[in-house]
């Protein structure tokens, strides 16, 4: 998704929710919000409002269209026939910033023909949607999309997905330093070949802990003893974490056929891919535990020099040669509660 493209987030939660939710919304980067900014009462908020007041950032015009000095000024129309198209174009070009469409049973068709008409004019074209299959939809009708959805959602977890789904999605990565590397016998690990090509720098979050992942690289870089697996990463053993597109926690065991991961780079930038199989087999293990400030977390994976992290620098370390006292990436955050996967905000837990 282009960068100049905005998702807008129309809250669908109580009023004594909002500011937490509006919070949320702004760790997960999240710009732009449809709500009203009386409302918004975080002083610190830097997020851009759309709203039917004069003090939103973006203005929505009642009927009597009067503009509001040094704002952004738009207007929304119901779309049911060619004729509200037409009628969308001609109030546009007398100098609206935006226009917000609705439509209902027909969604691709008229929005295609508003896309068709107003791209020279200037206007910026908003629509809404209720789920992020929609979302993704409708940035990308006519290999152009329009410029703004607002998506009604009071769901953190649906707006995690849809900004992985948009390619805006990025993770905090940090430095974590190796503080213990020894030997755990067999298990089970879990390779996860995925429907697509991954890139040098790219690999999968996993970890022991739901808090704590390790940047774990894909097989792309081959040697004199083995061949590029450009699609595989060598994730670890069965129990580890890692993390869905929704923001969910999923265990290595249960990835399979059809289902979607999320692949980082070493920027944190994230995208979705497809699984095309998972093989499970016995292979000696190797225990990695490392620090980032105050939060220790650990990985078991295969004891082989195929398996790799991400230094900070970008240089891959195979696990065969890590030292205590290296560094690679993670990504690190305060413990939380899960419940089959879903994060609990305000839940004791304690891993060890």
């Amino acid at each position: 998704m282009a960068t100049d493209k905005l998702l807008i987030v129309q809250p669908k939660v109580g009023k004594n929710q909002l500011n937490k939710f509006v919070k949320n919304l702004e760790d997960e980067g999240v710009k732009h919000i449809y709500a009203d900014p009386k409302l918004i009462t975080n002083k610190k908020s830097k997020m851009k409002t759309v709203f039917t007041t004069s003090n939103a950032d973006y203005v929505v015009l009642g009927k009597d269209g009067k503009k509001v000095k040094g704002k952004k000024n738009g207007k929304q129309f119901k779309i049911l026939s060619n004729k509200d198209i037409d009628g969308v174009y001609e109030t546009a070009k007398k100098g609206l910033d935006f226009v917000i469409i609705e439509v209902k049973d027909w969604k691709i068709i008229p929005l295609e023909n508003i896309i068709a008409k107003l791209h020279k004019i200037h206007t910026k074209i908003f629509t809404i949607a209720k789920n992020q299959k929609e979302v993704r939809k409708m940035f990308s009708i006519l290999d152009v999309g329009v410029d703004g959805v607002i998506f009604q959602t009071g769901s953190i977890g649906e707006v995690q997905e849809t900004l992985v789904n948009l390619g805006t999605k990025s993770f905090d990565l940090k430095t974590a330093k190796i503080t213990e590397i020894q030997e755990v016998g067999d298990g089970e690990r879990v390779c996860v070949d995925t429907a697509s090509m991954l890139h040098k720098g790219e690999g999968m979050l996993i970890g022991s802990r739901a808090n704590f992942m390790f940047l774990v690289h894909n097989e792309s870089v081959g040697s004199s003893f083995t061949s590029p697996r450009p699609f595989r990463v060598n994730a670890g053993a069965v129990h580890c974490y890692t993390l869905s597109p929704d923001g969910n926690t999923k265990y290595l065991s249960e990835l399979e056929t059809g289902s979607e991961v999320l692949i980082l780079n070493s920027k944190g930038k994230a995208r979705r891919a497809a699984i095309g199989r998972c093989k499970i087999e016995k292979r000696p293990m190797l225990l990695i535990k490392a620090k980032v400030g105050n939060e220790i977390g650990g990985i078991i994976a295969q004891d082989a020099e195929t398996i790799r992290f991400v230094k900070a620098n970008g240089q891959l370390v195979s696990v065969t040669h890590l030292k205590k006292g290296d560094s690679v990436l993670a990504f690190s955050k305060e413990a939380s509660g899960r419940h089959f996967g879903m994060e609990v905000a305000d839940e004791y837990i304690l891993e060890k």
